[in-house]
């Protein structure tokens, strides 16, 4: 028996700030019967602050409105709306409010927490309180932080002249039948235990029911989806988070007129050969190999 979840944005709980000004909303978590997937939505007041902290996993983010500062050994960085990075395991890293709003933003935790070893996570001393800089895509000392546009997913700016970072993998689109996948954190980045990206459909993308050796999470930004989870289907839309377990059968359409756009993480990192099965492609065989 596989698992999914699907969590509607206007279902979610909505925790109380802490007292110091942070909060946490899980999305996906061991209790939802995850082995390698922490998935949530981080919110942090202007004031507030998260204290340095170690975790035995991997953290990636991606900021999804206003401003934080986050503080690393090697030094503070204003994150922006668009901003994405990877902390990996046992870096120490504390978080401050900034600007004049909440921020939030998305943080995908690989393997996932576990409650009986305390969520991971343990306190360290306090990292230095530096004037922060802006994430520089360009600079080839910042290994660990990207920033996304989602103009970014149209194959006609991908041309030198219009990106505005130097190519590599991350900055390339991969464009199939109406999908274009954007890459954000995954080992070109350092990540070793999961991997994160921005998934934009055409208003003619499909992709057919298959399934994979690891976990995935899908964060609705924009636009309508039709998805089947073991064949229940679902309209997603906006602010709506869907997670299939390992062997999950899935598929996905584009149910609006315009394009549809999420935040999608895998969990454990795909293997090099056979992390797609399509259902159509094995039922072809069958069908080949009647007498």
């Amino acid at each position: 028996m596989t698992r999914h979840l699907v969590r509607r944005a206007a279902d979610l709980p909505t925790p109380p700030f802490g007292p110091l000004g942070f909060r946490r909303t899980e999305l996906v978590g061991e209790q939802h019967g995850s082995v390698h997937t922490g998935f949530g939505l981080c919110e942090l007041r202007p004031e507030g602050r998260v204290p340095a902290h170690v975790h035995s996993y991997e953290e990636s983010f991606h900021v999804l409105h206003g401003t934080a500062i986050l503080d690393v050994p090697d030094g503070s960085y204003l994150l922006e709306e668009g901003d994405y990075g990877l902390l990996p395991t046992g870096v120490p890293h504390a978080w401050r409010g900034a600007g004049d709003t909440v921020a939030r933003w998305a943080d995908m935790l690989a393997p996932v927490p576990r409650a009986r070893y305390g969520y991971d996570t343990q306190t360290v001393p306090e990292l230095p309180a530096r004037d922060p800089v802006r994430i520089d895509v360009r600079d080839p000392r910042t290994r660990s932080f990207g920033h996304f546009e989602p103009d970014r997913m149209d194959p006609g700016k991908q041309s030198q002249d219009l990106l505005a970072v130097s190519a590599s993998m991350r900055t390339a689109l991969l464009v199939y039948s109406g999908i274009t996948v954007k890459m954000m954190v995954d080992s070109d980045l350092g990540a070793v235990a999961s991997t994160m990206f921005m998934v934009q459909y055409a208003p003619e993308g499909v992709a057919g029911s298959h399934d994979h050796p690891f976990e995935e999470t899908y964060l609705f930004l924009e636009g309508e989806a039709e998805a089947v989870f073991d064949g229940e289907p679902h309209r997603l839309g906006v602010g709506d988070c869907a997670w299939a377990g390992a062997g999950c059968v899935h598929g996905f359409s584009n149910a609006g007129q315009g394009p549809l756009r999420w935040l999608e993480t895998q969990a454990p990192q795909p293997p090099p050969r056979h992390s797609y099965r399509f259902t159509r492609d094995w039922e072809y065989l069958r069908e080949a190999l009647q007498p």
